[in-house]
């Protein structure tokens, strides 16, 4: 099982470069397993026993196992993660030539790290609008192909470097495409034109805009001596929402059940697809249409945020406190914040526990240190739009938001396992 589920996590990163790519990834899995499509502007019809999903803006998806009993009377199991990354997304107008070299101007998403960006084979994917014969179109791209680098200065010129200097995204991080002729122009929607032909065969009459990131073209891979660690980009957070549709495609629960995968939680979350907008609220309303009936349904329901948590890295052990710091491969991470940057509770914390317990799966606990700076999740947000009771928990995981993160091969397994058996769980507390 775990071999099977890292090859699985692998694939499912290699064919996600971007949200738009993993939400169509997630609903193709889903399909597979016979997940209808409703579409948010249509009246739905479902029934009980039904499964079904919902996406929004290409970038966020809802899939919906719906229990063969009325979810009123036991509520409904929920599991979050978000689709999006930190990266590098190309400007409106992005073209750049100096020196005789194509870049391209581009705008830091999220809290990235940016020194691993520096020497990449990178390539170009995202969503592209069009119209053709009169009509708007999108159609998501990927270029695959190592098409740029962002080559580091020679230390020879930048004797400072290995003390540390301040990276300029402005002027230091545009990505090298080609070098052209001292008068040549190059047209970034011309180059965006080619690709849709070359890729779906269409013939667009003009590129009208674009959401486009770079990505590293390095696979994710198994590492180490012994096979122990996952190295890929995107872990953060594309490792939940792979291990979220594992353990529902696994649970075929009687109860009703929720995966939710929201875009922009890097940024804030505050969109129209995003945990911090009404997306999840509006397809639980159309679900439970009666206002008395969805809060009831909503109080007797539980959400687990799934996010990475840090691990505790050997070579900066003391940016953790002592007594919770997560080790790699030993099993998911309960994240708690009395400041409630994280959303769980005793009573919460105490289920997710349990559930570890009855499955012999290892856990651990997160806190960060009292004289550092908590981060978030949807966990909060979720929380305080629904009022549903909510557990944050995550795998530990090193360089968060790098170009390559790292994680550990058996904890995959490990979190899949309890998801799994908290769709099944008959009772929450």
């Amino acid at each position: 099982m775990r071999d099977a589920l890292n090859s699985g996590l692998i694939d499912f990163l290699k064919a996600s470069p971007t949200p738009f790519h993993a939400t169509a990834s997630l609903a193709q899995r889903l399909e597979a397993a016979g997940y209808q499509r409703l579409d948010e502007r249509d009246s739905w019809v479902v029934e009980l026993g039904g499964r079904y999903y919902v996406t929004r803006n290409d970038s966020s998806i809802i899939a919906i196992q719906l229990g063969k009993q009325d979810p009123l009377l036991n509520g409904i199991r929920m599991v979050g993660a978000h689709t999006d990354s930190p990266c590098l997304r190309v400007k409106p107008q992005p073209e750049l030539q100096r020196q005789g070299f194509l870049q391209l101007g581009v705008e830091v998403y999220g809290g990235a790290l940016l020194a691993p960006w520096f020497d990449r084979d990178l390539s170009l994917a995202g969503r592209v609008t069009y119209r053709r014969d009169g009509k708007v179109e999108s159609q998501l791209i990927d270029f695959k192909l190592p098409i740029a680098i962002i080559p580091n200065l020679a230390i020879h010129l930048n004797r400072t470097a290995n003390e540390g200097w301040q990276i300029n995204p402005q002027n230091e991080l545009p990505p090298i495409l080609a070098q052209v002729a001292g008068d040549e122009r190059v047209d970034f929607r011309a180059l965006l034109t080619e690709q849709l032909a070359r890729e779906h065969e269409l013939i667009a009459d003009v590129v009208l805009d674009y959401e486009l990131s770079f990505y590293d073209t390095q696979s994710a891979a198994l590492i180490g001596l012994n096979g122990d660690f996952i190295a890929g980009a995107r872990l953060d957070n594309l490792l939940s929402c792979y291990a979220g549709l594992q353990a529902l495609l696994a649970a075929d629960s009687h109860e009703t059940c929720v995966l939710v995968c929201n875009d922009h939680e890097e940024v804030g979350s505050c969109s129209a697809c995003g945990a911090d907008g009404p997306m999840l609220e509006q397809t639980l309303q159309r679900l439970l249409p009666d206002g008395d009936a969805y809060v009831r349904t909503i109080q007797r329901s539980l959400m687990v945020s799934a996010d990475n948590a840090h691990g505790v890295h050997p070579n900066y052990a003391d940016k953790h406190d002592g007594n919770h710091g997560p080790k790699l491969n030993a099993g998911p991470v309960i994240k708690v914040n009395n400041n409630q940057r994280y959303a769980t509770n005793s009573e919460t914390a105490g289920f997710f526990r349990h559930l570890c317990m009855a499955e012999e799966v290892p856990v651990q606990s997160f806190v960060v240190r009292s004289d550092m700076g908590c981060g978030s999740t949807i966990g909060p947000i979720t929380a305080s739009h629904l009022g549903v009771r909510t557990v944050d928990i995550g795998l530990p995981t090193f360089a968060m938001h790098s170009i390559r993160e790292l994680c550990g091969s058996h904890d995959l397994a490990h979190l899949v396992k309890v998801l799994t058996a908290f769709y099944r769980s008959r009772e929450l507390p």
